[in-house]
């Protein structure tokens, strides 16, 4: 399961993310989201947990908690939408 982490300091790196969720389960991947101008955390990431119950208890345990003095958010994470149908505009 894809899970969603946001309101993340911008410190925060792919490996204290991967810490924080280890206990619950195995983790498959962590990818902190970086600004490309800045090189810094844009405040959110994503953690691949293979295990949906081991994931599901994750978010349900982690959500709220405190995480270099900031409230984190954790969901599970909705698909990507399609950026060209939802711009409202037409190329031709």
């Amino acid at each position: 399961m894809n899970i969603y982490v946001s309101n993340l300091g911008f410190g925060v790196q792919n490996e204290e993310l991967e810490k924080l969720f280890t206990p619950y389960g195995e983790v498959s991947s962590v990818n902190v989201i970086i600004d490309k101008v800045t090189n810094r955390s844009r405040g959110f990431g994503f953690v691949d947990m293979p295990n949906s119950t081991a994931a599901e208890n994750a978010i349900k345990e982690l959500n709220g908690v405190s995480m270099e003095g900031r409230t984190i958010k954790v969901n599970e994470a909705k698909p990507r939408e399609d950026r060209s149908k939802s711009s409202g505009r037409n190329f031709y």
